[in-house]
């Protein structure tokens, strides 16, 4: 690999679902960030790192932005706030069927509208019949004016090379902050939570998924324990009332059963060791409002 020449940060914005998850998991070719239709699913800023032989980008993969309802939501919001205060370019993400300017949306352009940063319209979700980009570049066009603009499909890959060969322009020269063989930059430990908040997100019905935090209590690893032979994760799900918990275990145990066999599948793949999982459920009575509950799952309250 040739000597990189620039190196920054881009943060991708806008409001839940629009593929932010998805295009960095296209730009870097890997899973590195879990996807799911249901909102909220993204709950951390979390640093990914595509490099090339002429960059090395570092996305920050941004909560939806909504309207804050609790605690958790207010965590979220200024999550937003800090990736785009450390950016050197921002990607305002829209969707390809949008028509109109939404709530979520109209908080997003008031975001941006306090930045001094290049910010690129990208229109995902333009992979098939009747996904012509140029409504949504006309609405949102109207609404302010962007360094660049782009229509691309996270899905099936196609505009997300060009949408890097925009971004180069936006970043400034320098050296590389992580090492290349580095595709996102978080804890064992998190990623471990975030794989089995995943397969929980997969399986669980609409009102439960947005109740459900992850708590790694312990990660016992043959890298870091060489008289191990598997590494070893007990970790909590943790859900605010008693009849959820009641539907995450399911009958006889299935449900949880389920979600940590999906998980150890994964978790097995990420790093390479066999995996013993031990899954319990927690109730914590309105958790997404608890400051000293949300301290101790990693949130900055």
């Amino acid at each position: 690999m040739c000597p990189v020449t620039r190196c920054g940060a881009v943060a991708l914005v806008g409001r839940p679902n629009v593929g932010k998850s998805s295009l960095v998991n296209a730009l870097l070719k890997a899973k590195v960030t879990i996807v799911s239709p249901k909102p909220q699913t993204t709950r951390n800023a979390v640093r990914c790192i595509y490099n090339d032989e002429r960059a090395q980008i570092v996305f920050t993969d941004t909560p939806g932005i909504h309207l804050p309802k609790d605690k958790l939501g207010k965590f979220l919001s200024e999550a937003v706030f800090d990736a785009l205060d450390n950016a050197d370019a921002v990607c305002y993400m829209v969707e390809s069927g949008d028509r109109k300017i939404g709530p979520e949306d109209t908080e997003a352009l008031e975001r941006l509208a306090g930045i001094d940063r290049p910010v690129i319209l990208v229109v995902n979700k333009c992979d098939g019949a009747g996904k012509d980009p140029s409504q949504a570049f006309a609405v949102y066009g109207g609404a302010r004016a962007f360094a660049g603009r782009i229509a691309l499909s996270a899905k099936s890959g196609r505009g997300v090379p060009e949408l890097v060969d925009m971004l180069l322009e936006f970043l400034p020269e320098g050296e590389p902050w992580y090492d290349p063989d580095i595709l996102m930059d978080g804890t064992e430990r998190f990623m471990a939570a975030e794989i089995v908040r995943s397969k929980a997100l997969a399986l669980l019905r609409e009102e439960v998924p947005h109740c459900v935090a992850v708590e790694v209590e312990e990660y016992k690893s043959p890298d870091e324990y060489p008289d191990r032979d598997k590494l070893y994760i007990r970790a909590s799900m943790i859900v605010e009332t008693p009849g959820q918990k009641g539907i995450l275990i399911g009958a006889g145990g299935a449900t949880l059963k389920k979600i940590g066999q999906a998980a150890r599948t994964d978790l097995e793949k990420t790093t390479g060791h066999p995996v013993y999982l031990e899954l319990w459920v927690k109730v914590s009575p309105k958790w997404r409002q608890s400051e000293p509950v949300l301290r101790r799952l990693g949130y900055s309250v």
